[in-house]
């Protein structure tokens, strides 16, 4: 999930991990053998103000996890769905530094959709879209921050690592004026084959395909990643903000032009070979501590 607020200057991404794909701890257990994904789970938050980024991801084993059928809690933070509302009860701290995050966010499907689609050739991975579309709104105390925006809310889920069939990917997603959601994901597979799923997601709950623009290559990240983004117009391209520049994935906000608009994109690259080198495999648990006894 991820939101930006009505005047652009904050954000957020949260990300709700059974079994994290980004795990040291998870991959190495699966080397040993088959590990159990609800032992590693993780609520990843990252928020993102003018001045300063806050990031979270404390992973935790499973009996610090509850899963019903209306909420998922991990330590001391909590997705609960409240009728047709997200709630995402937030209590967390930053690796090393120690700050704290705490307070919640709201999220208010616009539409929800009941859309799955295979992201490689043989449909052991699958993303949909729960709500592509959003009202969000951010109260938190730890940072001090309110405000309200928009958001974006998917799924995936995976029968094996996403090692396995994926060299890398550039994901986006951008909100068109009637309201209606579009979404691009630009697959590159270890077999050399690309998958590039286009879906625009209307607000009386309707899908559509369509015609994937031409690739346009974004400037590196600080860490070296090369990054794309499907345009209609590559000279219009411009990006905003990086707000994450790691050694493996890239968020940034892009503007553009899809479906012959103007358009703000959220946006994500992910480069698989630098997520299984054994320098950031050494690094993540830096990033990504565990803690697989905490019962709150």
């Amino acid at each position: 999930m991820d939101g930006l607020s009505d005047d652009g200057q904050h954000g957020f991404s949260i990300i709700a991990f059974v079994g994290s794909v980004f795990s040291p701890y998870y991959a190495l257990a699966n080397k040993l053998g088959s590990a159990a994904a609800d032992h590693y789970c993780a609520i990843n938050v990252a928020i993102y103000t003018p001045s300063k980024k806050y990031w979270t991801m404390t992973e935790r084993g499973r009996n610090a996890v509850t899963r019903t059928t209306d909420t998922f809690t991990v330590g001391p933070s909590q997705l609960h769905w409240e009728h047709d509302m997200l709630s995402i009860q937030i209590d967390e701290r930053v690796p090393l530094l120690g700050q704290k995050v705490q307070g919640t966010i709201k999220v208010f499907p616009d539409q929800l959709f009941h859309h799955v689609v295979p992201l490689d050739d043989q449909a052991k991975h699958r993303w949909g879209p729960i709500a592509p579309s959003a009202r969000v709104e951010v109260s938190l105390s730890k940072p001090d921050l309110k405000w309200h925006g928009h958001a974006y809310f998917d799924s995936n889920e995976g029968d094996e690592a996403i090692s396995k069939p994926f060299s890398e990917w550039d994901w986006s997603r951008a909100h068109l004026k009637d309201g209606s959601t579009a979404v691009i994901y630009d697959v590159r597979q270890k077999n050399g084959l690309d998958r590039v799923i286009t879906t625009k997601f209307n607000t009386n709950g309707t899908t559509e395909h369509f015609t994937a623009p031409e690739r346009v290559p974004l400037k590196n990240t600080g860490w070296g990643i090369k990054r794309n983004l499907r345009s209609e117009q590559g000279a219009g391209v411009q990006l905003i903000k990086t707000l994450e520049d790691t050694p493996f994935y890239a968020r940034s906000i892009i503007q553009s032009t899809l479906l012959n608009e103007n358009v703000i994109s959220m946006h994500e690259t992910l480069n698989v070979k630098r997520l299984e080198s054994g320098i950031v495999q050494w690094m993540l648990p830096w990033r990504m501590p565990r803690n697989p006894t905490q019962i709150y």
